[in-house]
């Protein structure tokens, strides 16, 4: 029976995680709440304490911080979850020989172009958040053998707050609405993370010359304000009452914030596709599910 250690249980892909391990063996899942083992990532020795104690066959980490515009002014902290952290249970993963799965973004990138990127293309973050991954990324390269990063972009989850549930919330009362449209991306379900981590761990265990950096997205390009018309034509194909009646494209510029974003969000996936033999759906398969889901209840 595999023994599994799992970091960041309650986030968006954690709570995914929890269900897409538990065919694989014993899952044990901490967060920063946890008080039986240490699975805050501001306390790097006791997360390493955590996987000294477990002794996991798999680590997978699901834990971040991943609030990009705060991390401009508090890059000590970003750092030590995105990094330190990350790097304490890297070395402990390789002294006990276990894979480590760790997740980073396309903000690694410089964000320019129009063409997806390639795992090999040269990185050249554009903010701190950026920044704090690449490094999380360096840690595990450096120190544990067996390890896949899986670099994603967009990510939403039923559960919690995302994108399309806060354009309801807002299309609800507000007749005219702009929305970003020199972002390209593809939405990406935790459910489907989830489901194709637990697959490559099957073959990473048979195969462990699979090991190394994947990009991990849907198929398919949207921008922001193309995923909000989709989300607002399937609200009222199911008969949902919407003030909506006009949406705006408008560029990154018109929404400043404190960190720059990426307009090129594009990930190439076919490294991923071709090692673990399977074919990634397009965005609009997920979201729509997500949806239909979200449709039967109240929870926005």
């Amino acid at each position: 029976m595999m023994n599994i250690l799992l970091f960041g249980k309650t986030g968006q892909v954690g709570w995914e995680l929890q269900r897409a391990l538990a065919p694989l063996g014993t899952v044990t899942a901490v967060d920063v709440k946890s008080t039986t083992f240490c699975g805050d990532f501001s306390n790097p020795e006791g997360v390493a304490e955590t996987v000294r104690r477990v002794r996991p066959d798999v680590i997978v980490n699901a834990a971040a911080h991943t609030a990009v515009d705060k991390a401009e002014t508090e890059r000590e902290f970003a750092e030590l979850l995105n990094a330190t952290s990350v790097k304490a249970i890297a070395v402990e993963a390789e002294k006990l020989g276990a894979w480590l799965i760790h997740y980073s973004t396309d903000y690694v990138f410089p964000g320019t172009g129009e063409r997806p990127w390639l795992e090999t293309d040269a990185v050249a973050p554009l903010n701190v958040y950026g920044e704090t991954k690449l490094a999380g990324e360096k840690a595990v390269q450096e120190n544990c053998t067996k390890h896949l990063i899986f670099r994603t972009s967009w990510v939403y989850a039923g559960k919690g707050n995302n994108f399309a549930k806060t354009m309801l919330r807002l299309a609800k009362d507000r007749p005219e609405l702009s929305v970003i449209n020199d972002q390209f991306g593809a939405p990406t379900g935790a459910e489907l993370l989830a489901d194709c981590t637990a697959h490559a761990i099957r073959t990473a265990l048979h195969k462990p010359e699979v090991a190394g950096l994947y990009h991990l997205v849907a198929s398919g390009t949207t921008t922001w304000h193309d995923y909000a018309a989709l989300v607002f034509a399937e609200a009222k194909a199911a008969g949902m009452a919407l003030a909506i009646e006009k949406l705006n494209a408008v560029p990154t510029s018109a929404y400043p914030t404190p960190a720059r974003r990426p307009t090129n969000s594009r990930l190439n996936t076919e490294k991923f596709q071709r090692q673990f033999e399977l074919v990634l759906p397009d965005w609009q398969v997920g979201v729509k599910r997500m949806l239909a889901e979200l449709f039967t209840t109240t929870s926005f």
